[in-house]
C-alpha cells in the first residue's frame, strides 16, 4: 500500500447509513498531556500565526478508537471512541517537527503511538454522479494543508455546529447528535466546496477510516455520496462558485470504473493522503457492491 496511507477500518461491503454507527463522546478519549507540558504547542501556534495570520482555532473531534461488531450483529455495526482537541493542538503536535518523537513516546509511554497526538476527525467524500463519475478537487496554493495537489470533497465535522463556543463540553454533546454531524458535515462540504444543491446528494454511506501518514495519522472518515447530477451538470455548478470556491482550482472527473487502477495512473502522485484513503476504500467496500474489483 501506499506509504502515505494506512487503512484503520474498512466497513462491510456497501458501506454503513447513519444509524448503524454510534459515538461515545468522552474526556477519556482526548489526547494525553505533551511530556514536559503543552508550552510548545502555544509556542508552534504563535509561530505560525506570525506567518499566517488568517489562521484560526477552533474545536474538533477527535479520533481515539474505532469498535467493528462482528458480523451478523444485531443493532449498530460501528461504534467511534471520540474526544475533543482543536486545530491548534493539530498544528501543534501531528503537523510538529516531533511528531515522530511523540509517537514513539505515546507507544512508550502509554501503548499508544496517538496518545499525543491531536489527531482531528476529518471527513471525505467519494461523490459519484449520475453518469459514473468520481469528483476531485485542484486544490488552491493558498490552503494551509496538501496545497495544488488533488483531493476529494472534505473537510471536518465541528463541535461548534453542536454547541456554540470556544470551548465546548463532553457532556454538552449527545452521542446521537455528534453521529448526525458526522453524517450531516461531508454533505455540507460537498455543497460548499462543489456548490451542488443539497437535494442532489443521496445520504452517505461510511466507507470506512483513512490515516494520513504524513500528518503523523491523522484520521478520516470516507463516505460515498451520489449525485443525481451528471458530470457536465456539476462542472457547471463548480464554475458558477460557492462560499468554498477559494480552496480550489478546478474540478477533475475519473470514471468510476476506472477508479481502481488509479494507483497505476499519474494523477496517482497528484493525490493527497486523505484522496487515495477514499479512493482505496471505495474501491474495496462500495466498488466491490457495484460488482468491481476490489484494488
Amino acid at each position: 500500500m501506499d506509504p502515505e496511507v494506512s487503512l484503520l477500518l474498512q466497513c462491510p461491503r456497501g458501506g454503513l447509513p447513519e444509524e448503524q454507527v454510534q459515538v461515545e463522546l468522552s474526556p477519556v478519549h482526548d489526547r494525553r498531556p505533551l511530556p514536559g507540558g503543552d508550552k510548545v504547542i502555544a509556542t508552534v501556534w504563535e509561530n505560525r500565526l506570525q506567518a499566517q495570520p488568517w489562521l484560526f482555532d477552533a474545536p474538533k473531534f477527535r479520533l481515539h478508537s474505532a469498535t467493528l461488531a462482528p458480523a451478523g450483529s444485531p443493532g449498530p455495526q460501528l461504534l467511534l471512541h471520540l474526544g475533543l482537541t482543536s486545530y491548534r493542538d493539530f498544528l501543534g503536535t501531528n503537523w510538529a517537527s516531533s511528531a515522530a518523537w511523540l509517537r514513539q513516546q505515546g507507544a512508550a509511554d502509554w501503548g499508544d503511538r496517538q496518545a499525543y497526538l491531536a489527531d482531528p476527525l476529518g471527513v471525505g467524500a467519494a461523490l459519484a454522479t449520475a453518469d459514473d463519475f468520481l469528483v476531485f478537487l485542484r486544490r488552491s496554493w493558498q490552503v494551509a494543508e496538501a496545497p495544488g495537489l488533488v483531493d476529494v470533497p472534505g473537510g471536518h465535522p465541528e463541535p461548534q455546529a453542536l454547541c456554540p463556543g470556544d470551548n465546548p463540553r463532553h457532556e454538552d454533546l449527545p452521542g446521537e447528535l455528534v453521529v448526525h454531524e458526522l453524517f450531516s458535515s461531508i454533505l455540507q462540504e460537498i455543497c460548499d466546496e462543489v456548490n451542488l444543491p443539497l437535494l442532489t446528494l443521496s445520504q452517505p454511506l461510511l466507507l470506512g477510516i483513512a490515516c494520513n501518514e504524513t500528518s503523523a495519522g491523522r484520521a478520516s472518515a470516507e463516505f460515498y455520496v451520489q449525485c443525481s447530477l451528471t458530470s457536465e451538470q456539476v462542472r457547471k455548478h463548480y464554475l458558477s462558485g460557492g462560499p468554498e470556491a477559494h480552496e480550489s482550482t478546478g474540478i477533475i472527473f475519473v470514471e468510476t470504473q476506472n477508479v481502481r487502477r488509479l494507483q497505476k495512473a499519474e494523477i496517482w502522485a497528484e493525490l493527497c493522503p486523505s484522496a487515495k484513503g477514499a479512493v482505496l476504500l471505495y474501491s474495496r467496500v462500495q466498488g466491490s457492491a457495484l460488482g468491481s474489483a476490489a484494488l
